[in-house]
């Protein structure tokens, strides 16, 4: 099994450090988010910092470590309608998928939710075509790199079921958009209890498209939409179908919601579990 750390997750350090202690606490793969990770890296900064030479050296970093780059995160918010934002945005990303192929990262992380300003609700369908007509140019960027832009469904944002998920990556038409599959993001007070049918029908419908998996534990609080994550282990989750697709498909898996104390136990649990199941 291959099971990762997002490295803001593990003890504070350096990129070299942190790689070091996800390595240390048996982890094969991480995730990167560079603004949380690299000290006086600036999002904002990215199209002109995002060179060869800083290419080369996280790709050298994670070398050195035995471990490979799972996910570089790139959450920024892409659905607005102010197209001098948008084209910033943009052209933060595009640096990212630049920078993933130059350093070898699988994907290209990132999320659907609505950007400052933009009045429209998550489920009306002019929002997910404003975020549709955002995105499209940044699939075609993902070919010309030879990169991967993976997109994560999450409940309160735009492309929030496994449905509109399906959706969009029918619309965008490329292999080179994938999707980050987290069914926690998926889960709410009202339908938690239906998790497996969740996971299911996302595999039914994206499951050839998947590249990562996300694993993390919740809880449910009565007065929330969202539940609240947690490491594995911790919460309500069930894991047998969501281990049993992850080894089928040989899929990457980066926990979240972890701290230093019990990163390695949420690890040890998905293992344990998946050597119960065969």
């Amino acid at each position: 099994m291959n099971i990762g750390i997002r490295l803001h997750d593990t003890a504070p350090g350096s990129l070299e450090e942190r790689l070091g202690f996800a390595k240390a606490q048996g982890f094969s793969c991480a995730h990167l988010a560079l603004s949380k990770v690299i000290d006086g890296f600036n999002m904002e900064d990215a199209p002109d910092r995002l060179d060869a030479d800083m290419a080369a050296s996280v790709k050298a970093a994670f070398a050195e470590a035995g471990l490979e780059c799972a996910v570089l995160g790139c959450y920024l918010k892409l659905a607005t309608a102010d197209d001098e934002a948008l084209a910033h945005t943009r052209a933060i990303y595009r640096a990212h998928l630049r920078f993933a192929r130059m350093m070898g990262a699988g994907v290209v992380g990132t999320e659907t939710p609505l950007a400052p300003g933009v009045s429209l609700d998550i489920h009306d369908p002019e929002a997910l075509s404003l975020f549709i007509r955002c995105v499209e140019p940044l699939a075609r960027c993902a070919e010309e790199e030879g990169a991967i832009l993976a997109i994560e469904p999450v409940a309160c944002h735009i492309v929030n079921t496994p449905q509109r998920m399906e959706q969009v990556l029918d619309i965008l038409k490329s292999d080179h958009v994938r999707v980050i599959l987290d069914v926690v993001n998926l889960l709410t007070r009202d339908n938690h209890t239906d998790a497996d049918a969740i996971v299911d029908e996302a595999i039914h419908r994206f499951g050839d498209r998947v590249s990562v998996l996300h694993m993390k534990d919740y809880t449910v609080d009565p007065d929330s939409f969202m539940t609240k994550a947690c490491a594995c282990g911790t919460g309500l989750m069930k894991y047998d179908r969501l281990l049993e697709f992850a080894q089928e498909k040989k899929l990457p898996m980066t926990l979240e919601n972890t701290n230093p104390g019990n990163a390695e136990a949420a690890r040890a649990l998905l293992e344990r579990l998946a050597v119960e199941m065969a």
